[in-house]
């Protein structure tokens, strides 16, 4: 039975909107055309969006629920990087991701996790080599090698990361990639290497160096990193080579916008409508060769209804024909998701995370708001606390070792400990907190259930778990952002003057971020690329 849809069509291609009359039969578009009768209509009708680049498993919520929070923001299909559960279970964990996407109606579209673990200096649940890459790119569910990090190994050569490289291009598949402050000949010879994208310029000069050299630039805009607007003047010179993406982005963020928000932010500053429209949809689908329509005849019937182009609010989004949301609300119904884990550590003491320090100079962590990077700094042991120098451990998960100890300034933290298994991107376990015991407070809630955040004071530990490999919850979106709000708002009513604590705690032991992060191995120059020494 065919579906007949009234309003003012969006047509990206020609680069014009006129009235017209949309024609559905099955999952196509079988017809669009003008229309007298949709004349006056405050609906406008346009290619469903298309997040570039994200984690599913940094939303905390499993790809069933995440599918019914993205529909309602006219979201239609991402594209998703299942590095995080794979550095947790390997390729098992690629294939949960593929087999509970396909319990909705929502096109997830995978990639082949590049670098798990993202180096050798962390303890990760697995390994995925470039036999198994190669393997995975059979599968018509992987559309590209996802980022790769380990922009050492491709400047220099390094033959398994080639080999991995090769397999891509042996299957027609882009490659993307992960190179902060990559520059230069430097940036030159990463993307000679096939790497064809960049999600974390944070710098408009670096930018336009990795365009140059023939790179395309996924704007980020997440939880943590917020690289909008250093980029936005690349709205108005180069937006072909542009794409939009969240990367990381948590449940209570995700639940009051997605990429609608990209294209509202966009309108404000006077860029191109239709370019704006094309950056958050039909650029990442072409990149990408995804199965997406981009509304025009005989394609996929993937597109967005927005009432009123001034507010931009999404009221109704459609996957392959069908209705999937309707004002704010998701359409379909799933099944429970299914369980998945990895964690074997043992219950931890306040002894086992002591160490002294007195009379020395300690190397710090220094945290920036809104960033992944980091910077260092070198400060006297008796000024640790007046500097707002706290302590942070990193606690392997898959095997009972002793702790890692660093110190870290910028949480603001007055009382307690918050501590998380979304640790980027082994995600072992990672505390920050005013003392041993309020540390080891946190990190014991979290051993307790198996995975999840938690935040400790005084008498009171409030936890919220991630029973899905210690990343995602098995709860409904709203749920889930409920309860992370929570803990959200007890870490700041603690003192943390951060933007979400939880986030950027969750990049403190990202090694393949510059400058100094915190593995379970020990303190690690992302500059150098190798491990220093506590105290100066």
């Amino acid at each position: 039975m065919e579906k007949i849809i009234f309003g003012n069509i969006v047509d990206v291609h020609r680069r014009i909107i006129y009235p017209g009359k949309l024609t559905i039969a099955g999952k196509h578009i079988k017809d669009i055309r003008y229309d007298e009768e949709a004349k006056g209509s405050d609906k406008y009708i346009m290619p469903g969006f298309v997040d570039a680049h994200i984690h599913i498993e940094s939303s905390m919520l499993s790809p069933t629920e995440f599918a019914k929070i993205a529909v309602r923001h006219g979201t239609v299909a991402t594209v998703s990087d299942p590095h995080e559960i794979a550095n947790v279970l390997g390729v098992e964990g690629v294939n949960y991701m593929i087999e509970e996407g396909k319990k909705t109606p929502f096109k997830f579209n995978y990639g082949a996790p590049s670098c798990v673990p993202a180096t050798d200096f962390e303890t990760s649940g697995a390994r995925i080599t470039s036999k198994d890459i190669k393997n995975l790119m059979i599968k018509n569910e992987i559309k590209y090698l996802a980022e790769m990090m380990n922009w050492p190994g491709v400047l220099n050569n390094d033959e398994e990361v080639y080999k991995k490289i090769q397999a891509a291009k042996e299957s027609n598949k882009p490659i993307d990639g992960h190179a902060p402050g990559l520059k230069g000949k430097d940036a030159e010879k990463y993307a000679s290497a096939g790497i064809s994208t960049d999600h974390e310029c944070i710098e408009l000069d670096e930018a336009l160096d990795k365009i140059n050299a023939g790179m395309k630039i996924l704007i980020r805009e997440g939880s943590a990193a917020k690289n909008y607007e250093a980029l936005s003047p690349l709205l108005k010179s180069h937006t072909e080579q542009l794409m939009f993406c969240t990367d990381d982005s948590h449940p209570h963020e995700l639940i009051n916008g997605h990429i609608d928000r990209f294209i509202r932010r966009s309108f404000d500053i006077g860029a191109d409508l239709f370019e704006v429209i094309k950056i958050a949809s039909i650029y990442p689908i072409n990149h990408y060769n995804l199965d997406v329509g981009q509304l025009r005849k005989g394609d996929f019937a993937d597109f967005v209804v927005i009432e009123s182009m001034t507010q931009f609010k999404p009221v109704a989004t459609y996957i392959n024909g069908e209705k999937v949301a309707e004002n704010g609300r998701e359409l379909f119904t799933t099944p429970t998701p299914t369980l998945i884990n990895n964690f074997n550590c043992s219950h931890k003491m306040v002894e086992e995370i002591q160490v002294s320090v007195k009379d020395k100079k300690v190397r710090t962590i220094v945290a920036h708001d809104g960033q992944l990077i980091t910077s260092s700094e070198i400060i006297d042991s008796s000024q640790l606390r007046q500097q707002d120098a706290l302590k942070m451990v990193v606690i392997n998960r898959y095997n009972d070792a002793p702790p890692s100890i660093g110190y870290i300034k910028g949480f603001g933290l007055k009382e307690g400990a918050i501590a998380s298994t979304v640790a980027h991107d082994c995600h072992n376990i990672i505390a920050v907190g005013v003392n041993d015991e309020e540390i080891i407070k946190a990190v014991n809630e979290v051993i307790r259930t198996k995975g999840g955040i938690a935040v400790s004071n005084i008498d009171e530990v409030t936890s919220f778990p991630l029973p899905i490999a210690g990343l995602m919850s098995d709860l409904s979106g709203e749920v889930a952002a409920e309860k992370y709000n929570e803990l959200l708002e007890i870490a700041k009513s603690l003192g943390s003057t951060l933007h979400d604590p939880y986030m950027t705690l969750s990049f403190m032991a990202l090694l393949v971020i510059p400058a100094l992060k915190l593995s379970d191995k020990g303190l690690f120059d992302g500059q150098k690329f190798e491990f220093v020494s506590l105290t100066d």
